[in-house]
């Protein structure tokens, strides 16, 4: 069996040169939700409870490059790609071929029993892309919170030491611990305690609500880390745990110099700095991972979402001695690294370097951004319902606070957004206050269905401009 290896890439080639099986186009041959959705969505709620929530009425039948096709035959814009996994696309042809290989030889033994080459591979891979020059070592998940759980575990025995510090506006996952570290409580957490102990809260650099007075990132910094040394004393913190973008928060970018104060700091007084590149890491911020940005070199990064084309698979990778640190049988679980996950990978990564996928977000922000802001400037502060425009590489948000003021709105968020869809575009919303409009587009898209998308959004935020929300 051969499993796509390593090599270093040559020229990055064009995005033309990937090919799609669905036309790159919005098309819409129904009202949304249509006939054929909303018979799916009879059958859902006689065998799926209420509590396992879509944030969109449209099934999917099909989905390709920058289009997702539902089982109506309408075509939509994805700007979400299944929240920042799918950025070779929903069906790259080289993870396809790739794992379809694999499963024609096994689908699984379980690493733990009867290892094998392609996660061997995909450790050597993470350790090369990921921040950093010193040894590493990486063990596979199946999840994000998985990942996260299993490098507090690696702080936590490494040093000692118990106290785990998360941040305001975090998300970390939904098992019993990554509840306790994500800060927003509906719907992550309400009824769902009581949470793991020794878990501590700390204020994040947040520059749009930092803004009046200002505060600088070094700043920031300096009073999360009064506030640990006083309310938990150094010596007793294993780890600092923190998104250097954040997700479901609402793509919070802190100011420059609050996370490289942190990782020095952590690393002055013995304290593991994990970043938590789930939804950031795989090129989607314009580099491999977002903490390269200022130079950050993590101690632990736990990955997952792009890191396998769509496939369920994560991974913490970090400093040798923390991870040799954990006793033998110590990290693991049946699934962890699944070989099929696991060419996925590798097919994956290399697309994102054959094709410089980290360039091509670059190319999205520099697309993006400036339309943003010029439409903010045309609709005005004290108009709204753009209150800060913000993100990197393809991870970029608006935030949509009421007319004249920074009360967030999430009403009108909700509407626009309902209104994208309506008109074939899907966008996600996140954000403590429901009022961020998030675009993760797959960095595969075409540019001139990112423009398409771009307009329809414009236009709903033009709108809902002018009726505050209510049209």
């Amino acid at each position: 069996m051969t499993t796509p290896t390593s090599t270093t890439p040559g020229p990055p080639q064009s995005l033309a040169d990937l090919p799609t099986r669905l036309p790159q186009r919005r098309e819409l041959l129904t009202e949304v939700p249509g006939p054929a959705s909303r018979e799916l969505a009879q059958r859902r709620a006689a065998a799926v409870p209420s509590s396992a929530v879509s944030v969109m009425p449209v099934y999917v039948a099909d989905a390709d490059g920058g289009v997702i096709r539902d089982v109506d035959g309408n075509s939509f814009v994805d700007l979400g790609s299944g929240i920042a996994v799918t950025s070779v696309g929903a069906s790259d042809p080289a993870v396809v071929t790739a794992v379809a290989e694999q499963v024609a030889h096994f689908t699984h033994t379980c690493f733990m029993v009867t290892p094998y080459q392609g996660y061997i591979e995909v450790a050597e891979e993470l350790a090369r892309l990921t921040p950093g020059e010193h040894a590493k070592r990486t063990v596979l998940f199946n999840s994000g919170a998985e990942a996260v759980e299993n490098a507090v575990k690696i702080a936590r025995l490494a040093t000692g030491r118990q106290a785990v510090v998360a941040f305001d506006h975090a998300y970390h996952g939904r098992t019993n611990l990554t509840m306790a570290l994500t800060a927003k409580s509906m719907p992550y957490k309400t009824n769902f305690g009581p949470f793991a102990p020794e878990v501590y809260r700390m204020p994040m650099s947040y520059p749009y609500r930092d803004a009046h007075p200002k505060i600088s990132g070094k700043t920031a910094a300096k009073r999360a880390i009064n506030q640990m040394e006083k309310q938990i004393g150094a010596s007793s913190i294993a780890a600092i745990l923190i998104e250097p973008i954040q997700g479901e928060g609402g793509f919070i970018v802190p100011a420059e110099g609050f996370l490289p104060t942190l990782a020095d700091w952590a690393q002055k007084h013995g304290v593991v700095f994990i970043a938590d590149e789930v939804q950031s890491g795989f090129c989607r911020t314009g580099d491999w991972f977002a903490s390269q940005n200022e130079g950050v070199v993590p101690d632990l990064v736990t990955m997952a979402k792009g890191i396998a084309g769509g496939m369920p698979l994560s991974a913490v990778t970090g400093r040798a001695e923390l991870l040799d640190a954990v006793h033998p049988g110590g990290l693991g679980g049946t699934y962890g690294g699944n070989p099929v996950a696991c060419a996925a990978a590798l097919a994956a990564i290399k697309t994102m370097k054959d094709h410089d996928l980290a360039g091509r977000a670059r190319a999205i922000e520099a697309l993006v951004l400036p339309r943003l802001r010029t439409l903010a400037d045309e609709l005005g502060t004290d108009q709204g319902p753009i209150g800060d425009i913000r993100g990197r590489g393809a991870m970029l948000a608006l935030e949509l606070v009421k007319p004249g003021t920074t009360e967030p709105d999430p009403e009108t968020t909700r509407a626009v957004a309902a209104e994208c869809l309506a008109q074939g575009v899907l966008i996600l919303t996140c954000g403590t206050y429901g009022n961020v409009i998030r675009l993760l587009p797959p960095l595969v898209i075409s540019q001139e269905l990112l423009e398409d998308a771009l307009g329809v959004l414009e236009n709903a935020l033009r709108r809902h401009s002018i009726t505050g929300g209510e049209g």
